[in-house]
This record gives structure tokens, C-alpha cells and sequence, in this order.
């Protein structure tokens, strides 16, 4: 197959991209708005650039390159400029996925736990209510809506807590300040699952490389669960940082401007029966990345 990845300059690009190596037999075309000076080259691989807002660009692209599949890594993921930038999660979000829905090619496309309320206590399943308490859970949802209903056969993963030894992340961020400071105050009442991007590509070719197409919407994190100040102590001690003493504080005690999730915990039960598949667990994920930054 042809394969467009778009957003390859993100976590969860970037680790398309080297997992791609491992997938010889199709041919990928790697993109990201990014790129917009000409063509960047990251081990050999080349990433090009193309905004996926606008229509007559990506038509002209698909056509081009003969792509079969559209793997859309793009979003606008910042929480808090949303707020005050709707316009512009809105544009990237939500109309495009109504552009690249319309290309007439299979799409796997990456969404988010802030679809849902955040107010549950049991892992949510893709059935559960609808109800994003953000602009950047609005956005989103609005573009599952609009790929679904220009390409009803899209595959749409939902996933939380992304992180990755690539770009900028709540590990990295952890890693940093605990080399820094002596103390920390980390969020404990917010609880939800880390997900190493690495794993999320994984889940991508599988979805890729399964005999049969499942269309549908699916949940896609590691297992198990944990709280942001549980997170911070295991990647510390994965980092070997030991002169950081972190603090257990709710969420009323950071200076949030905009409400963020207290459970996001989601039942991936679908995803692991249709593609037949075990999920490494988040330590596990945690181990393999902090390795890589150590090295």
C-alpha cells in the first residue's frame, strides 16, 4: 500500500516513522504542516510538508502519490489555547477530517479521551455519552463526526496521556524538573492510563496489517491505571533521580485554565478482541522509553 502519515513531526509521527522499518512492503509518505520550509530529512526518512485543511493540497497529494491509506497523526493538542483558539483546533480538529475523509481511501485517524466527560469512575467504552467539557474535546469529537460521515469505513482510535522520547511530554517535563528542583507538587486526583506512543504506532500496523478491515471507533491505551503523582514516581525512579521529593496535591491546588479530565480511564476490551491483540502494561511502556532517553 501507499500510506500518508500526516503529523509526522509529532510523538506519535515520529514513532510511525521508525516503526515504519519495520514494515518494508508498503511505501509511506510522510507529512507535517511543520515542514513547511521544503523537505526535511530525519533518518532518511523524508518528511514533506502539507496542511491537511486545505482540500485542493491533499487531493492533489492522494492523487499524486497514488495513497490507498491516510493515517492521520495531526492535531491541534493544546489544551489550554484552544480555550481561546477555537477557531484554529476547530479548523484542524474538526474540517479536516472532513477533507481527508472525502479522498475516497481507508483513514485511521487519532482521537482523544477528552470526548468524554472526565465525571466517571469505570473505564469508558466507545457506547458511553458524549459529553467534552473543552474546546479541545469538541473539536475533536466534532472530527470523529465529520470522518465518519464522509468516510464510513474509518478507523478511529481513541487514546490518553500520550507520551514518547520524542517532542515535548509529561515524562520529559518530569525528568527535567526533578533534576531541578528538590521538591514537587504533582496532581493525585486525576486518574488515567499512560501511553507510550511507541505502543499506539504498534496498535496502528496492526490495525494496518490485519486481514480484515474493522471499521469503527476504538479505545487504544496501555493497561492498567494510575494517577498523575504515581506516574511521577515510577518515572523517577526508571530516571534514577533520587533528590526530588514529590507532593501529593489535587487539582484545585494547580492553576489549571481549563478543566482537565479526573477519570480517563478507557476499556479497550474492543480493540483487543478484534485485532486479537495483549497491550503491554504502562510500567512496562514507561521502562522501554526511559531507556531510550537515558541512552
Amino acid at each position: 500500500m501507499q500510506i500518508l502519515v500526516t503529523g509526522s513531526n509529532g510523538q506519535l509521527g515520529n514513532e510511525m516513522r521508525v516503526l515504519s522499518a519495520q514494515h518494508p512492503k508498503h511505501r509511506y509518505f510522510f507529512t507535517d504542516v511543520a515542514a513547511s520550509e521544503g523537505v526535511q530529512e530525519k533518518d532518511d526518512v523524508r518528511v514533506e510538508a502539507l496542511d491537511i485543511t486545505d482540500r485542493e493540497e491533499v487531493t492533489a497529494f492522494v492523487e499524486k502519490n497514488g495513497i490507498d491509506l491516510i493515517v492521520n497523526c495531526a492535531a491541534y493538542t493544546n489544551v489550554d489555547k484552544a480555550e481561546e483558539d477555537e477557531v484554529t483546533a476547530m479548523k484542524i480538529n474538526a474540517e479536516a477530517l472532513s477533507v481527508l475523509g472525502e479522498q475516497g481511501v481507508k483513514v485511521i485517524h487519532i482521537s482523544t479521551d477528552y470526548v468524554f466527560s472526565g465525571e466517571g469512575y469505570v473505564p469508558y467504552r466507545e457506547s458511553d455519552v458524549i459529553a467534552p467539557h473543552t474546546v479541545y474535546g469538541a473539536t475533536k469529537y466534532e472530527g470523529e463526526k465529520r470522518l465518519l460521515a464522509s468516510c464510513p469505513e474509518a478507523v478511529i482510535l481513541r487514546t490518553a496521556w500520550l507520551y514518547s522520547s520524542f517532542g515535548n511530554n509529561f515524562v520529559k517535563t518530569m525528568i527535567r524538573l526533578g533534576k531541578e528542583k528538590k521538591e514537587l507538587g504533582v496532581v493525585y486526583d486525576q486518574i488515567g492510563t499512560p501511553t507510550y506512543a511507541a505502543d499506539l504506532a504498534a496498535a496502528v500496523f496492526t490495525v494496518i496489517e490485519s486481514p480484515i478491515w474493522h471499521p469503527g471507533v476504538y479505545h487504544f491505551t496501555n493497561e492498567g491505571v494510575c494517577s498523575w503523582y504515581d506516574f511521577t514516581l515510577a518515572i523517577h525512579e526508571l530516571a534514577g533521580i533520587k533528590g526530588c521529593a514529590v507532593r501529593p496535591i489535587l487539582s484545585e491546588e494547580y492553576a489549571y485554565k481549563t478543566p482537565r479530565p479526573h477519570y480517563s480511564v478507557l476499556d479497550k476490551s474492543k480493540f483487543k478482541m478484534a485485532f486479537g491483540v495483549e497491550i503491554p502494561h504502562w510500567l512496562d511502556g514507561l521502562r522501554r522509553c526511559v531507556k531510550l532517553l537515558k541512552e
